[in-house]
């Protein structure tokens, strides 16, 4: 809905956006405790709490052992698996990331480590570049906070209603490599495509309801054969 909300009346308009789905490798994983450290000075967390997690991270090492060997590392990033910090810490990190200093034209929005960015212009060479400059901030932000951001799994889409034939390709930067262009994407289940119609998720939702009709359809008939059987 924020996405829809957001382009859909530009692309009435007669303008263009570009959306970037951003992948960050290692999800929670990556968290790095500096980072939620200062993030948690920054917002002047109560020292109490602060001091809580800040003992909380502290002194975390991974330990492996083989035979009579063993060797041990030290953590700085990625709360334990399954722990119910986790979440509440990611966030607290990810939090930055949404409050740098974007234009106007731009607005990003994240599900849990799913990040996307908004672009909105008049023109396809203007949003191009506009999303070259705004997606250079998620970058250094990216490498400030010790995240890996994957380029190769990481989708650019450009939305456009105009019937005008115009250069629709093109090219956004992330890590000196371009991100790969397509005609459409799945964001937190949805998909999105270049007119935002939904016409794709309709037509994949119709598909899944057909199969699962007939799968159930098939179970029926053997449940049937086999009572008329027995």
């Amino acid at each position: 809905m924020e996405v829809r909300q957001y382009i859909e009346p530009h692309l009435n308009k007669g303008g263009v956006s570009i959306i970037i789905s951003l992948d960050v490798q290692g999800a929670f994983g990556s968290a790095w405790f500096p980072a939620i450290l200062q993030r948690l000075r920054d917002i002047k967390c109560p020292r109490n709490l602060y001091y809580l997690v800040k003992d909380y991270l502290k002194e975390r090492k991974a330990v492996v052992t083989v035979n009579n060997s063993s060797a041990e590392k030290a953590i700085t990033r990625g709360p334990p698996q399954g722990d119910c910090c986790g979440p509440g810490l990611w966030n607290i990190q990810y939090d930055t990331v949404l409050n740098l200093q974007y234009k106007k034209h731009t607005r990003v929005i994240a599900f849990a480590d799913d990040l996307l960015e908004m672009i909105r212009a008049e023109f396809i060479g203007e949003v191009e570049n506009n999303a070259n400059i705004e997606l250079d901030k998620i970058a250094n932000w990216a490498r400030d906070n010790k995240i890996k951001l994957n380029e190769e799994k990481s989708k650019v889409i450009l939305l456009t209603r105009r019937k005008r034939k115009e250069q629709k390709k093109v090219a956004v930067y992330l890590n000196n490599k371009v991100i790969p262009q397509v005609q459409k994407l799945k964001y937190l289940g949805i998909i999105l495509d270049y007119k935002l119609t939904f016409r794709d998720h309709i037509n994949y939702i119709a598909e899944k309801c057909t199969k699962l009709t007939s799968h159930l359809q098939s179970q029926r008939r053997l449940t049937g054969d086999w009572a008329i059987k027995h």
